[in-house]
């Protein structure tokens, strides 16, 4: 297997970072008539949680979207464009169990600040595993 390093991965993210906002803007655009919203825009509870019901439904998609297309098809939109494929160790599809550990891992591989955490660890990993790929046992590998 080739594995995919960072700057591929940046670019695949980046690429589905884009195609969820063609789809977030225009529909805050519709619900809340502004198309970024500000602090003001939101709903707040206990300072840094947010529980504006838009912006809960727009993180579970970003969610849903990376972990049911990366586990059932074993790619994002982002990944598929630059040939790239998240695999279980066998290589083959993860399966959505798998998908959704390496997605809920995001949290830890984003720590402390722009995913430092999650690059030091790719950079640094013979298979450029992050730490939700090294729970999950899953890999991103060049198709």
């Amino acid at each position: 297997m080739r594995y995919a390093g960072l700057k591929v991965r940046f670019w695949a993210l980046a690429v589905d970072f884009l195609f969820l906002c063609l789809w977030f803007f225009p529909i805050t655009r519709v619900v809340k008539g502004v198309w970024i919203m500000s602090p003001a825009d939101h709903r707040w509870v206990s300072g840094w949680f947010v529980t504006d019901p838009l912006c809960i439904i727009f993180l579970a998609i970003m969610f849903a979207y990376c972990f049911v297309l990366e586990g059932l098809a074993g790619a994002t939109l982002g990944k598929y464009l630059f040939g790239l494929r998240v695999v279980n160790m066998n290589g083959g599809r993860p399966g959505l169990a798998k998908a959704v550990v390496r997605n809920a891992l995001r949290l830890i591989d984003g720590l402390p600040a722009f995913c430092i955490v999650g690059v030091i660890l790719i950079w640094r990993s013979p298979e450029k595993a992050r730490f939700g790929d090294r729970i999950s046992g899953t890999r991103v590998v060049r198709a």
